[in-house]
């Protein structure tokens, strides 16, 4: 008895994947005690991959606004309440899979500060037309973005200067660090650690005064070569954020 050609039909759609759906993936990342990574500092690179063979299924950037400052930083959340908004930054993955995949997810962000940037990751299952939305897939972003704006990288100073030190501290989405401010800079411990060329170490600690997110201080150096490493640390969160560059004392 013959079967049905329909059968033979089904099962060769089915085998060439014509079954497969496109799943949509909201992923967003968001800074430790801080709103969501968008784009005005460059946004999170977003990787989705395959988990068994490594192979790449989607990835972009997070683009929109870091979010709503009161509902995010000052209001007490509700369960399934979402902190997102339409125009909170993301990235929303498509996939195209033909069975339930296990998925990693992975941002690396502020993807354009080098220093700073920071890879948190998970693990998923991702089915076939069951799409996930709102807030989505929210990946916590640890850390300080710090930028040594004085002394500059390999900058001359005559052994007789009173030397600036600078350093700008923001959240990992940008946000600014003031005094009594939401992200209080009385709160961050923010000093450099300047080591010259024998390996001996000095600290200076910094304050933020009269322009947001910058933190200032002032020392003199013998002549030598000289490493300056600036660290912020928020010993209630454990954000944790370094740069350094080189200079010359003559």
């Amino acid at each position: 008895m013959k079967k049905p050609a329909s059968i033979f039909i089904l099962f060769a759609l089915f085998s060439t994947g014509l079954f497969s759906q496109e799943t949509s993936i909201m992923i967003r990342a968001q800074a430790k005690d801080a709103k969501f990574i968008g784009s005005s500092i460059g946004g999170a690179k977003i990787l989705v991959k395959e988990v068994l063979t490594g192979r790449i299924l989607a990835e972009g950037l997070t683009q929109g606004s870091t979010g709503n400052t009161d509902k995010i930083m000052n209001s007490d959340w509700q369960r399934n309440e979402p902190l997102s908004e339409e125009s909170t930054a993301g990235f929303e993955a498509v996939l195209n899979i033909q069975e339930p995949t296990f998925i990693s997810i992975e941002a690396y962000a502020p993807i354009n500060k080098k220093q700073a940037v920071v890879m948190s990751s998970t693990q998923l299952w991702a089915i076939p037309g069951k799409e996930i939305t709102g807030d989505g897939v929210v990946l916590e972003i640890p850390g300080f973005v710090v930028d040594i704006l004085s002394p500059q990288t390999h900058e001359r100073i005559s052994e007789s200067s009173e030397i600036e030190v600078t350093a700008n501290v923001v959240m990992m989405c940008g946000c600014p660090v003031t005094k009594d401010g939401i992200w209080d800079a009385n709160q961050y411990e923010v000093k450099a650690v300047i080591t010259n060329e024998d390996g001996e170490k000095s600290e200076l600690s910094l304050e933020q005064k009269d322009k947001p997110s910058t933190f200032t201080g002032k020392l003199s150096l013998e002549k030598g070569l000289y490493e300056v490493l600036i660290y912020a640390y928020d010993p209630l969160t454990g954000n944790t954020g370094v740069d350094r560059t080189n200079i010359i004392v003559n």
